[in-house]
């Protein structure tokens, strides 16, 4: 196969109701599907939405401000677990239809939450990537990830890997990836502003593969109709109350190629944003650049990758094991 069909979802996420995003999720990945899309990204955390009270909610970061405390427990009781049930319809998708879907989401290990990047792929468990670094105030809800989620997943046209938001910005976790030899990245965005453009498209031409960024579209009134959902909180609407009354995240999600081209573009608004990938290009573009291999210098660089999980606990049961 040396062309693929690829999708990004542009969609507003239903905040904080994580069980109503899965439904929305399923019905807008099957559409593409159905218009012959062989991987299909959203965008950063769209299963609960992304947190936008963190920059845009004056006094979020305060201790003990009642608002966010509230819209941590929520988090925390909505968020998706390990082996989570509510995901099979988007597993049973991908098995069914042979294709991979990369969506993000809130999820919760054992009491702290992660911003994971889920990769459903037809006939395999689902593919983790947990954010390595928590972004500025994600640092308020998000625990750090660790070196065992950094993997790709292998598909019979190549491999398709995923990165979040700033880690496009972390030069050794791009190289990591790099040496893992994707032929399309999902780059995941809560919205691509320019210089998010400019991180997927560098990505492209570095990795010399096709670049899926994928941003949400969130309105502030979105907040206040997923808090309803999830049952209400005075305190959790005062704090949105706050928030200016406009257009926080506006899409702009793009699919880039291995020469660092803008192949499709998004606008502001939702859409499925569908393109044709030509899988030679990547080959074609090696022979120039290749810095996982001849324009890379091993003598000179050298990179150790750490890919084991980081439990922070490990019990032992005297018996050797």
């Amino acid at each position: 196969m040396t062309r693929l069909s690829v999708a990004i979802v542009q969609a507003a996420p239903i905040p904080l109701a994580v069980g109503d995003g899965i439904d929305k999720a399923v019905r807008l990945a099957r559409e593409a599907i159905e218009g012959g899309a062989r991987v299909v990204a959203f965008g950063e955390t769209f299963l609960g939405g992304y947190p936008l009270w963190l920059d845009e909610a004056p006094g979020a970061a305060l201790w003990d401000h009642p608002g966010t405390r509230a819209l941590h427990r929520i988090l925390l009781e909505q968020a998706v677990v390990p082996d989570d049930e509510r995901l099979l319809p988007l597993q049973e998708l991908a098995d069914a239809s042979g294709a991979v879907i990369s969506i993000g989401a809130h999820e919760r290990v054992r009491q702290s939450l992660y911003n994971n990047q889920l990769t459903f792929r037809p006939g395999q468990p689902v593919l983790d990537h947990r954010k390595l670094v928590p972004t500025h105030g994600e640092r308020l809800v998000w625990m750090r990830g660790d070196g065992s989620t950094l993997g790709v997943h292998q598909a019979e046209w190549g491999r398709v890997g995923s990165l979040i938001c700033w880690e496009h910005w972390m030069p050794l976790a791009r190289a990591a990836m790099h040496n893992l030899g994707e032929s399309v990245h999902v780059a995941a965005w809560p919205t691509v502003r320019e210089s998010y453009a400019i991180a997927s498209r560098h990505y492209a031409m570095e990795g010399r593969c096709f670049v899926l960024a994928a941003g949400l579209v969130q309105h502030r009134d979105d907040l206040f109709e997923g808090l309803e959902r999830v049952g209400g909180d005075g305190a959790a609407r005062e704090l949105f109350e706050t928030i200016e009354p406009e257009v926080l995240n506006s899409g702009g999600s793009l699919v880039a190629g291995p020469d660092a081209r803008i192949i499709a573009q998004a606008g502001e608004g939702e859409e499925a944003l569908v393109a044709e990938l030509d899988l030679n290009e990547i080959g074609a573009a090696l022979a120039s650049l290749d810095t996982d291999g001849h324009y890379s210098r091993p003598d000179v660089f050298e990179l150790s990758v750490d890919s084991r999980s980081r439990l922070g606990v490990n019990w032992h049961d005297g018996a050797g094991d």
